[in-house]
């Protein structure tokens, strides 16, 4: 044990001496294995980050759900929208049947959307989200309440005039968003509704979602007072039960939608069952993509890095030649040189990599002064950086190292 941390300690020294000598020379080399560390280390800590928010956002918009629409929630240039266009919007009438005829549901909610102004007094907040929703919603969409309350079953019973309030809505009209509860708000329409509750502030979302701190929620009664059902964008929203798996909940749902729809055998389906689960698999392989073209740029440039090392090592054995004579005229063994040698290449290489964290660093941290985005760098990722530093260095000193390992000590030593 005290030879191996002689020889650690030993080839550490050489390293720093090493650095300390020819600064420029060194410095130029790890550049390559600084940028591909930096690579490494940026594009996976970005993309979990991005993935996890993705995800989360995803998730927010229920798990084990299916969204029964018109549409199909897929884009591209080959989107046959023309199809989809004439198709029947869902209807409230359709929510209820579908509720009766699919025991694989657990909750089973209807929500109609649009856009409009929302005033208090004289002041007036332009493109908020209106929602009109059913009981069942906040079942599969859950809703944080920061202060006052949530929509009551006696607000859906009467379509009461009542909404629940965004906090950035809030805040724009009151000042301190904590003052909504117990106010009255002008709607589209000329509708007046009482506050009941505020929300708690979400933050911005990666894939757009309810974005609930730039909306209202009302009972849907209340809001069919303001628009018409059939142009609000109605959605039928499913959530399956825990041990019902995301397939049978389809197959379910597409017998019913048919049967509700009286389609004959021959007809193709006039609605789309749009399955999030599926989104958050798309996105998965999305980022993992993303993964690939970051190794393969890191790859190339640590390759570029393992032949600077290697540069490095060559110019180094050949300038303590002398030295390494000595030490085997003394007894070093063939396996410590080439030890010694092999731990100063995985040094270096360290080195650089601990030059390329630095700079991922640096950048997490204006990115997040920036644009708010916050980057973490999970464990995992760190040893994955400190093991490629050191496999590389490895590899880049193998060459040299034996060499220096080979050498006759007495022509060794006569070197100059």
């Amino acid at each position: 044990m005290r030879r191996v941390l002689e020889i650690l300690s030993s080839s550490l020294n050489l390293t720093w001496q090493e650095f300390k000598s020819h600064k420029i020379r060194t410095l130029l080399s790890l550049t390559g294995v600084a940028f591909g560390i930096f690579c490494i280390i940026s594009v996976l800590a970005t993309v979990d980050s991005l993935e996890y928010q993705v995800q989360k956002d995803i998730k927010a918009l229920g798990t084990n759900t299916v969204y029964i629409d018109k549409w199909v929630y897929a884009g591209g240039p080959d989107y046959p929208w023309w199809r989809y266009v004439k198709r029947p919007s869902p209807t409230y009438e359709e929510m209820q049947l579908v509720k009766q005829k699919v025991p694989a549901a657990a909750n089973v909610a209807f929500n109609i959307s649009t856009t409009g102004y929302v005033g208090f007094e004289n002041d007036v907040v332009k493109n908020i989200n209106y929602y009109g929703i059913t009981e069942e919603f906040v079942n599969i969409q859950p809703v944080e309440i920061q202060l006052g309350r949530y929509l009551q079953p006696a607000d859906y019973d009467f379509a009461a005039n009542v909404v629940v309030v965004g906090y950035t809505v809030a805040e724009t009209l009151f000042g301190k968003a904590e003052k909504a509860p117990g106010k009255t708000l002008l709607l589209k329409s000329g509708k007046r509704a009482l506050v009941v509750g505020l929300i708690k502030k979400q933050g911005k979302s990666f894939v757009g979602g309810w974005e609930y701190d730039n909306s209202i929620l009302m009972p849907l009664g209340f809001m069919k007072q303001i628009v018409r059902e059939k142009n609000s964008n109605p959605v039928i929203m499913v959530q399956g039960k825990e041990t019902v798996p995301m397939e049978q909940l389809r197959d379910e749902l597409t017998g019913a939608m048919r049967s509700i729809r009286k389609l004959r055998p021959t007809q193709e389906d006039d609605f789309a069952l749009n399955d999030i689960d599926a989104f958050s698999s798309f996105a998965s392989e999305i980022f993992g993509g993303i993964n690939k073209g970051g190794w393969a740029i890191a790859t190339l440039s640590l390759v570029v890095g393992m032949f600077g090392v290697a540069n490095i090592m060559f110019v180094t054995v050949r300038e303590r030649t002398p030295q390494i004579g000595l030490k085997k005229a003394i007894g070093a063994k063939r396996s410590v040189i080439l030890t010694e040698f092999l731990l100063e290449s995985a040094f270096l290489c360290i080195m650089g990599g601990l030059l390329g964290l630095i700079i991922v660093f640096l950048l997490t941290l204006a990115s997040q002064a920036i644009f708010g985005f916050a980057v973490f760098i999970a464990p995992r990722i760190l040893i994955l950086a400190v093991s490629i530093c050191i496999i590389v260095g490895v590899l880049a000193g193998i060459i040299p190292a034996s060499i220096a390992a080979k050498m006759d000590p007495v022509v060794a030593i006569r070197s100059k």
